[in-house]
Parts: C-alpha cells; sequence; structure tokens
C-alpha cells in the first residue's frame, strides 16, 4: 500500500507543477549494459515524492494520465527509445504509464514512467501471474545522484532472493536507460521474444528506499496486471489480501481445527453416550459451514486471478475434493442405518475413511494455501503451532485410552467353566 509517511498533494498541485517543471527542470538520463549507468547530466534535488500504492489517493484519474502520453520523448530520452514512432500509450496503475512497440521480428520496445524522485521503481515479467519465478527491470537514483538500472532475477520472497544482474528477459544489444523529466521517471529497454507477445502477466512495483549495494529493500506496494501486448488492454490480476486473509482464516479454523476436533469426539468419548454423538454432529455442522465458506470465496478469489497457475488449480481442485467428502459426510448422517443392520459394518467404514481422507488433503490445503499465497511467517507458525497442539491431544487421548482398556483387561475377574455333575 502506499506510503503513509508522505502527504498526497491535491492533483491540481501535481498537475501544475508536473507541467512547470517540463520548461524549467533539468532533463536527465543514462545508459547502463550490465553495469553501472552512466551520469550524462546531473540533478541537484533530492526531493520525496514517491509512486502512489491502490490505496492512495492520487487525484489523478485514467483520463488525466492518459494526457502524459503526448509527451515528446525525444526531449529527454535517447535513440532509439525517443525516436520511435507508433508506441502504445497506456495508463495501467495509477500513476504508472506503459508505452510500448511490438515489431514484427519480436523486438519489443518498452517505457515504463511513473511519478518518482526516491526509491526504486520495477516492472517484472512472470510466466504464470506469481511474483516468484519472474524477471524484473529496475530503475532508481541512488542518493548521490546517480542513476541505475538492472535486471533482477525473483528467486524467492525474502530480499536476499531478489539477486541482482540476473534473470530471463531476453535484453537486446540497445543499452537499457532510465531518466528523470519533470516529475516523472522513465524507464526504458528493449527485448526480443522468441514470438509476438499477447497476453502477459506483469507484476508494478515500487519501494520507497534506495537499493543498497544493488539490493532491492522489500516493495512498498505492487499489482499484477495481465496486459495485452497484442491490443493493448489490460485486466488487474489483483485479490486485497483481506480477502486472501479470510480465506485462509476460514480454512484454517474450519479444516484445521473444527474437523479434527470433530473427529477426536466419536473416538475417545463414545462412553459418554449419546452426548459425543451430539457434540460430534454438531462440531462437524459448523466445521462444513467454515468448509463450504472457504471454497465459496477462493472461487471468487480464483476468477478475479483469471490466468493459469498449476498450484493454485492444484489448491482449487482440492478444497472442492474436500468439499466433496463433507456432503458424502452430511448425506452419511442421514443414511445412517441402525446398529443392528447388516450394512452398519460399510456405512461405518465408509463414514470413518472418507473423514479421514478429509483431515488428510484438508491438512495438505493448508499448507499448499500458505506457500502460495506468500502468507508468510506468522502463518506457518500458527498453523505449525495448531497442528502440534491437535497431534499432541490426540497421543494423549490414545495413551489414555490404551492405558484403559490395560486397566480393564487387568481388572475383570476370570470367568469359570463348572464342569457339570455327571
Amino acid at each position: 500500500m502506499a506510503n503513509p509517511r508522505f502527504p498526497t498533494p491535491d492533483w491540481r498541485i501535481l498537475v501544475v507543477l508536473y507541467f512547470f517543471s517540463l520548461f524549467l527542470g533539468p532533463n536527465i538520463f543514462a545508459v547502463a549494459n550490465n553495469k553501472d549507468a552512466v551520469v550524462i547530466t546531473g540533478r541537484e534535488d533530492n526531493a520525496s515524492v514517491l509512486p502512489q500504492g491502490e490505496d492512495a489517493d492520487t487525484g489523478y484519474g485514467t483520463a488525466d494520465m492518459s494526457g502524459l502520453c503526448n509527451e515528446d520523448l525525444r526531449t529527454f530520452l535517447p535513440p532509439p527509445y525517443g525516436n520511435i514512432s507508433g508506441m502504445v500509450c497506456k495508463p495501467i496503475w495509477n500513476t504508472y504509464i506503459l508505452r510500448y512497440l511490438q515489431r514484427d521480428d519480436h523486438v519489443m520496445t518498452i517505457v515504463l514512467s511513473s511519478i518518482y524522485t526516491t526509491g526504486w521503481v520495477g516492472m517484472g515479467f512472470s510466466k504464470d501471474g506469481m511474483m516468484v519465478g519472474s524477471s524484473a527491470m529496475v530503475g532508481w537514483f541512488n542518493k548521490k545522484g546517480h542513476p541505475r538500472i538492472k535486471q533482477y532475477y525473483l528467486q524467492g520472497t525474502r530480499s536476499w532472493q531478489v539477486i541482482p544482474e540476473k534473470g530471463e528477459l531476453p535484453l537486446t544489444n540497445v543499452p537499457p536507460v532510465v531518466a528523470i523529466h519533470g516529475a516523472m521517471i522513465h524507464i526504458a529497454y528493449q527485448l526480443k521474444f522468441e514470438h509476438r507477445l499477447g497476453h502477459q502477466p506483469i507484476i508494478l512495483a515500487f519501494g520507497s528506499r534506495v537499493p543498497h549495494h544493488l539490493h532491492l529493500t522489500h516493495h512498498d506496494d505492487k499489482r499484477t496486471v495481465m496486459f495485452d501486448f497484442s491490443g493493448g488492454s489490460s485486466s488487474v490480476l489483483y485479490v486485497s489480501s483481506r480477502e486472501k486473509r479470510n480465506h485462509g482464516a476460514l480454512g484454517m479454523i474450519g479444516w484445521g481445527l473444527i474437523y479434527p476436533v470433530g473427529a477426536i469426539i466419536p473416538r475417545y468419548f463414545k462412553h459418554k453416550d449419546p452426548l459425543w454423538y451430539y457434540l460430534h454432529a454438531i462440531i462437524q455442522l459448523v466445521g462444513f459451514i467454515f468448509g463450504l465458506a472457504t471454497v465459496l470465496l477462493g472461487i471468487q478469489l480464483y476468477n478475479k486471478l483469471n490466468f493459469n497457475n498449476a498450484n493454485i488449480s492444484t489448491h482449487r481442485g482440492i478444497g472442492i475434493f474436500i468439499l466433496a467428502l463433507s456432503i458424502l459426510q452430511i448425506l452419511a448422517f442421514f443414511l445412517r442405518p441402525n446398529k443392528d443392520a447388516k450394512i452398519r459394518r460399510f456405512w461405518n467404514w465408509y463414514h470413518h475413511w472418507f473423514g479421514r481422507l478429509a483431515l488428510f488433503f484438508g491438512a495438505v490445503n493448508i499448507v499448499l494455501g500458505i506457500q502460495i499465497g506468500y502468507a508468510g511467517n506468522e502463518w506457518k507458525i500458527g498453523y505449525g503451532f495448531l497442528l502440534a497442539i491437535i497431534l499432541l491431544a490426540v497421543i494423549g487421548l490414545e495413551a489414555l485410552s490404551w492405558m484403559k482398556k490395560r486397566s480393564d483387561k487387568t481388572t475383570t475377574p476370570p470367568t469359570f467353566q463348572m464342569n457339570p455333575v455327571p
């Protein structure tokens, strides 16, 4: 989300300052070719204006940002970036503007622009819409005002797993450029792909801190967009953190807590008849409600993402499978035969094993959801603690049950069969 330390000015002031800076503000650009960028001209000021995040009220609407597409890039970008005609220009996220041109030989020229004067700004290409495994071009100006632009490979979610000067983006021999013109930063580079790009997930991010020794600080905000490079349209591949937290919390409570507790009741408390039966039925019904809400919210999130990812599809499929098992268990409650019925043995087998399958896949799906959602250590520790408590409870109850059975065997007096008197 947007950095709360920086107040958001009125949009009219930003627009006036921007166009005023076109006439009075100095122009700066730099070129990099896998080494540090070389300063062509410098800038003395070190103001602190950041790209705005998803929740920021920048005052800029789509129409306002579209007006910035009329800039003449030749005034501040070197060839070939400044003199390319026919570039498509699209506002894609708040103050972010994407210009691009895709040639017939699959060479694509990209110019990403955003309001900026400190920190870093990046644009990544993802295979599946996820941050991990993507490659990104990142530009910034260091504390001395020297420009930098590097490719990064996002190997993981930790800052040390964002590797500088690595990545899979097919850069051409044309050196990348980072430039500041007025209130905007411009990151320009060329890529040559094996085929024409159509729908492509791209990741936009920014951080408020200047990278130290090329190591990026954690992003202040990011956005994933499905961009159609063949038509210039885009759709947001974004799910709010609140929606993801709600989905995860419902699943962890329903499948990770309520269902296991409901399964413990009939195994270890059948001597409390008929209390165990009513507790088991009520607890599992509550667990089913939580599980149903989890699946419905998950389907809603899946539809919002609008792209194919193997891990997400697996997570979704397991969730629907668990819901189906839960529905079968609910039906089993209404179809339960009498104790004396011959098919009661088969019903017990069906009820027990379908329940165990639901518990097992529920645990697997919670772990998978934490992994693909990059939920963080607090979720891992929380579920690990919950799972440990349940396992310890089961081990303790199992030990008590075994000790009770053994005690019953030793205290039961032997029975003697009297021989009949002839």
